[in-house]
């Protein structure tokens, strides 16, 4: 890609072809190991490989979809291979690259160029409006961001601080991460997750209880009847996940795929470990495909919900046409020869309120607004519900494709009451699945990474640490944006990700971003937050997953200078050395499913200069907190038991961490719903909700854009410039549109045009928001929607165009025109 495609110049490498019908394959093979062979080279690639995803290797840096009880021995996939050859890419960002390029440079670069810059070796430092970053000791870059938390924590103030994390970090590193957080004073704790499942976790926890997904990798492949895969695209997002597919599918179960787009891995898997993937035609995994419109998947189960409450209505002929008189109605009412009944009425009865303000709401439903909202036919609908008739175990699966709207929070609350309807949820092969995105983004939140953490947590916090935890809630990530750009931030420190990159509204950000004192970031390569720095500006290089954690580097080094005669009064009162453990250490993460592993790299690190997270986090503590703190940080850096230990005492559910994490496979975290049926609501009880419905219309002439990745991509990592399943190779700035479209707007497939978004400026007028230089590619997206990469269209996605009920960025819904 040209470095001047971020402002808009034409792609000379851009090619444009049929998109594909199928998934993997040997080609997904070849170009995994393409990857491998160019950045690590054969042999240390292939000695990390054999090891992503086993009982004593290390979580695969990218996806959070669960291993099965017995690994594959190639136990990951395309997009996994890649993840894993740029974190092992023998490609190095030392002090001599810093030197070479100036930040102005750097600032016109692609996303992909910065990445494939290479490893971060040595902590860098940008000094005041400084054009380059220079080398900086250890001491010194922990020295200056304890000074300026210092400075805030006494001048009562520590709010003026933020604590990112993005879902690469280890359960250690994070629940130290939150502990430094809340030990300075502050609950500003933004995650990755509040741009991703945050709708998913707010729908959850009041109408289930639990935030978190309620099945297992057993239930897709070993028991649901009727699986629903809807707003997600797993070939490309979550490639490990069709094999479970195929799974389910080999047995008989049948899979819905709910989407505007056509997805090549729901159509057919050729899966490249079977014989019928590598030299047959594959399995053909979505038995039905419902194209939906781009914001219709609530206005969908709504319908659905109503025809199934129908349906029961005319199963028995002990009901009257005016449908059951509430959710006790008998089950057995019914005359000989009828219907068996179409809704579980025992469940709903014992487990359930709201079913019959719910059940009113979906009598008034008008199928005209239906019709609008989601682009379908009722007969489509009609064969839907044949399908969810027709099974007794169903699971729903869904991603960003739900959970980036406005009505997100709305359409998950929908469709728990449709898992409801049939009792499909604290049983096998049923329940709800919200497919997470990055490896540990999950684990993050359960150790404490959240903005408005429970009573209970922080009660459990103050016990173990002997401190009274901040209780007023912090910001979330989109709030943290609005503080740096008003200047109420003077740290922002990031543990990992890209803020930069992640995060909507892309001019507003970095202005933000810019405008800051001291901006931090833990990282392991270059990327775009690096070169949109605060005033003055850190980076510290850390351990990636797949590199061997034995202490190099940092032995004695948590608070270098004087650790070597500190000691430290742990939360037991026990002395505690600053002594360091010998041997490779092990961090644990939690999947998908919740489960709870060990992770072990192996590779020789990148450089002799890079400390691992929790290490970077326990020294930054002790010089912040200084030396009368009680907290045992020395101990925690050198010897993880001891983090896992405070962890078995704080977070509900880890008790006998250190033994259980030791079994192959890790443990399951408990989850009322799923394991007894008990649901810690408000009521007590799982709760059908009312979601009124409101059909989005676009003004003529105007489309409705969602962001994707590419094939090429993970999260704002760019592996590539190619996006083979939808036919695009050589470019990113493409943006796919329905030809009927295209037709009545007057514009040409292949055209070059800007995407603007449109977007109330509060004065009766729009202020627009432009992204350059996108080629037009006539696509078979549903009509009236389009569909552009991120990060390059997050600049179209306004700040404050958020989720109702999460503040998560509504990027899947954006209003724009097509501008020559």
């Amino acid at each position: 890609m040209s470095d001047d495609a971020r402002t808009g110049s034409p792609e000379p490498t851009l090619d444009v072809g049929p998109p594909q019908r199928t998934a993997a394959g040997v080609a997904g093979v070849v170009h995994a190991m393409a990857d491998v062979v160019e950045e690590p080279g054969l042999a240390r690639g292939l000695k990390a490989l054999r090891l992503v995803n086993q009982h004593r290797g290390f979580d695969c840096p990218g996806c959070a979809w669960p291993e099965p009880g017995k690994p594959h021995l190639a136990e990951f996939c395309e997009n996994g291979a890649k993840a894993v050859a740029e974190e092992s890419t023998r490609a190095r960002a030392d002090a001599a690259f810093f030197a070479e390029h100036p930040l102005g440079e750097l600032a016109t670069w692609t996303d992909h160029r910065l990445g494939k810059s290479g490893r971060l070796t040595e902590p860098m430092l940008r000094d005041t409006d400084a054009d380059h970053y220079r080398p900086v000791s250890w001491d010194d870059a922990l020295d200056l961001v304890a000074g300026e938390l210092r400075a805030l924590r006494e001048a009562g103030t520590p709010d003026r601080a933020a604590f990112y994390t993005s879902g690469r970090t280890s359960n250690e590193a994070a629940f130290l991460y939150q502990l430094l957080a809340r030990r300075l004073g502050t609950n500003n704790l933004p995650d990755c997750s509040n741009m991703c499942h945050e709708s998913s976790g707010t729908a959850l926890v009041e109408t289930l209880g639990v935030g978190k997904g309620s099945v297992s990798l057993a239930d897709i492949t070993d028991h649901a009847d009727l699986i629903v895969v809807v707003g997600q695209n797993p070939g490309t997002n979550h490639p490990r996940m069709l094999t479970a597919l195929e799974a389910a599918k080999d047995r008989g179960a049948r899979i819905v795929a709910i989407n505007p787009l056509p997805e090549a891995g729901l159509r057919t898997f050729k899966n490249p470990q079977r014989v019928r993937g590598t030299l047959g035609r594959g399995t053909r995994l979505a038995d039905r495909f419902l194209q939906v419109r781009l914001a219709g998947d609530l206005a969908l189960f709504q319908a659905v919900n109503r025809l199934l409450v129908e349906r029961d209505d005319g199963a028995s002929a002990g009901r009257d046409a005016a449908g059951p008189t509430g959710p006790g109605t008998a089950t057995d009412s019914a005359g000989a020869g009828s219907r068996p009944p179409v809704l579980d009425h025992d469940f709903i009865a014992a487990h359930t309120d709201g079913f019959e303000a719910a059940a009113a709401a979906w009598r008034a439903l008008s199928w005209s607004d239906v019709g609008t909202a989601t682009g379908l036919d009722r007969s489509e609908i009609e064969g839907f519900v044949d399908d969810v008739v027709g099974a007794r175990k169903i699971v729903v699966c869904w991603a960003m494709g739900l959970t980036q709207h406005k009505k997100a929070v709305a359409t998950i609350r929908e469709v728990v009451n449709f898992l409801l309807l049939r009792g499909n949820v604290g049983r096998p092969g049923a329940g709800a699945c919200p497919v997470r995105g990055h490896s540990n983004v999950q684990g993050d939140r359960t150790m404490g990474i959240w903005e408005r953490p429970p009573a209970a947590f922080l009660d459990a916090l103050g016990a173990e640490f002997r401190f009274d935890p901040p209780r007023e809630p912090g910001l979330d990530t989109v709030d943290t944006v609005r503080a740096m750009r008003d200047g109420r931030i003077r740290v922002f420190m990031a543990m990992g990700g890209n803020f930069a990159a992640a995060t909507p509204d892309t001019e507003l950000t970095e202005a933000a971003l810019r405008r800051v004192p001291l901006t931090v970031h833990v990282s392991t390569k270059l990327n775009r937050s690096h070169v949109v720095p605060g005033r003055r500006s850190l980076i510290l290089p850390c351990l990636g997953r797949t590199e061997r954690d034995d202490g190099a580097g940092r032995s004695g080094n948590a608070h270098a200078g004087t650790a070597g005669s500190l000691s430290a009064t742990g939360p037991g009162g026990d002395a505690l050395s600053s002594g360091t453990a010998t041997g490779p250490r092990f961090v644990t993460v939690e999947d998908s499913m919740s489960v709870v592993h060990s992770s072990r790299g192996t590779l020789r690190p990148a450089s002799d200069m890079l400390w691992s997270e929790p290490a970077i986090v326990a020294g930054l503590a002790r010089r912040v907190l200084g030396d009368d703190d009680p907290t045992p940080w020395e101990s925690f850096a050198a010897d993880y038991s001891r983090i896992r230990d405070s962890i078995s005492r704080v977070v509900p559910g880890f008790e006998d961490f250190e033994r259980r994490v030791a079994e192959p496979g890790g443990f399951v975290l408990p989850h009322p719903p799923r394991d007894a049926r008990v649901f810690p609501t408000a009521t007590g009880k799982a709760r059908f909700t009312v979601n009124p419905l409101e059909v989005v219309r676009v003004p003529e002439g105007r489309l409705l854009l969602q962001s994707v990745r590419s094939h090429d991509q993970f999260n704002t990592t760019i592996y590539g410039q190619d996006d083979r399943y939808r036919g695009v190779t050589g470019g990113r700035r493409v943006v796919f549109v329905n030809p009927r479209d295209l037709e009545e707007l007057g514009v040409a497939d292949g055209e070059t045009v800007n995407l603007v978004s449109e977007w109330p400026d509060g004065e009766g007028g729009t202020a627009d928001r432009r992204a350059p230089g996108f080629r037009v590619i006539a696509f078979p997206t549903a009509k009236g929607c389009a569909a552009a990469y991120y990060p390059e269209t997050n600049v179209l996605v306004p700040l404050d165009h958020t989720a109702e009920g999460s503040n998560t960025p509504a990027s899947k819904s954006v209003v724009i025109r097509l501008e020559r």
